[in-house]
Order: C-alpha cells, then structure tokens, then sequence
C-alpha cells in the first residue's frame, strides 16, 4: 500500500482516480490546486504524487518545482497536451512520467504501480558495490549518482541518471527500446514510448562532446560504446 496524492481541479477527476487507488489499496490524499498540493506535502510525506499541469492558483509545473525543494516525490504528471516542449519542461524537473488527456483509469494505476516499483528498486543499491565509468573528460558515478562532464558536475534529470547508467552497464550491447521502457522505467512497453526519446535528448545535452559515446540503432534502439 502507498500514500499517495492526487492534484487536479477537476472534482469528477479527482474522485474517479481515488476510487481506482483506493480499489488498489492505496491511501489517498486530495488537492484542488497546486498551492494545496504543496501545503500537504509540507505537512506529510507521499509515497508518489499524481499532479494535473494545468491549475488556477499554482499550475503543475510550479508545484513540483516547489514540491522538489522538500522531497523527491514520484510524480506522474497528468496533462491535456502533449507537446514535447512541455514533456521536456517536466521531466528537466524530476517528473517520472505524463499521461494525456482522455485516460483511463486502468493505465493511471499501471502507470502507478510501475512507478512505484521503480522507487523502490531504486531506493535499494546493491550491497558493498562501488562503480564508477571513466572515458576521456567523462565521468559517471553509479554510487553517488553523480556525472561529470570536463571536470563540471553535470545536472540531469532523475529518470536520466538510470538511463544513463542502465546504457553503460550494458555498453557496447545494441539495446532494444522496449528493454530500456522495461528495465528503466519498469513496464513493457506501455503508454507513449516518446519518454524515451525525450530523456535521451535530454541525456544528450548534458554530455555535451560525450554525447557521441550514445549511437542511435535506427528501428531498433541504443548503445553505449565505451
């Protein structure tokens, strides 16, 4: 069972997604706007956050900006668009994931459980394991989950981090996308692939002159020639 919190100013929404969470057996807190959804997570802490983007008083991309200054929170984020620019915007903030308007029910929860399980298994570091990848002026850190590009710590997003190293612990293997959807982001292939793509560009940003260690397999995935 986890806690979790569902910020949308839809009423109709809110209580469709609780009923399903409850179902699941999940506890359940409520907030109509951003500011509120800050104001409970000052006050307590959640398991993961489900956050609508578009909201008066503070919108979704605020909140969590906020939100992050408390807690790193598993969000998904719940949006009526679906531009890259804002998918870029929120996951240069830490979100997990977005789901478009209209959806339904069943994938919130799968999306949930997934999100969930990927936490959890990122909250548990192998025993005693010390990794640290060097090439050139390239520097990944597995332990201290840190990268560093020319001697400056770079700034990713959570999400890219794993993907990062999940590519380097499996360089020089061609990797299929569906294996990264299933071992980064902890589902098969579910929902809007697209998530890859926008991580990977914002990976690629961040390592800087690296960024060429990452080859594109056309209809196929990625590798990592290091």
């Amino acid at each position: 069972m986890a806690k979790l919190l569902i910020c949308d100013d839809e009423p109709g929404l809110r209580a469709v997604l609780k009923r399903y969470a409850l179902f699941e057996g999940h506890e359940v807190a409520e907030a109509a706007d951003g500011r509120e959804a800050l104001a409970l997570c000052r006050a307590q802490e959640f398991d993961m956050i489900l956050m609508d983007v578009m909201m008066p008083e503070l919108d979704g991309f605020s909140a969590v900006k906020e939100i992050r200054k408390l807690a790193d929170t598993p969000v998904l984020m719940l949006t009526a668009r679906g531009e890259e620019y804002d998918k870029v915007l929120g996951f240069g903030l830490g979100v997990d994931d977005y789901v478009v308007k209209p959806f339904s029910s069943k994938e919130i929860m799968l999306r949930v459980d997934a999100i969930l399980r990927r936490a959890k298994k990122s909250a548990q570091p192998a025993e005693g394991e010390r990794l640290v990848f060097e090439k050139e002026g390239f520097k990944a850190d597995f332990t201290a989950r840190m990268v560093f590009v020319d001697g400056e710590q770079a700034a990713l997003p959570p999400r890219a981090y794993d993907l990062l190293f999940f590519l380097i612990r499996n360089k020089n293997i061609a990797v299929p996308r569906e294996r990264i959807l299933t071992e980064v982001w902890g589902y098969d292939y579910y929902g809007d692939d697209r998530t890859l793509d926008t991580h990977m560009k914002l990976l690629r940003r961040a390592m800087g002159p690296y960024a060429r260690y990452i080859t594109t397999l056309r209809g196929l995935g990625y590798r990592f020639d290091g």
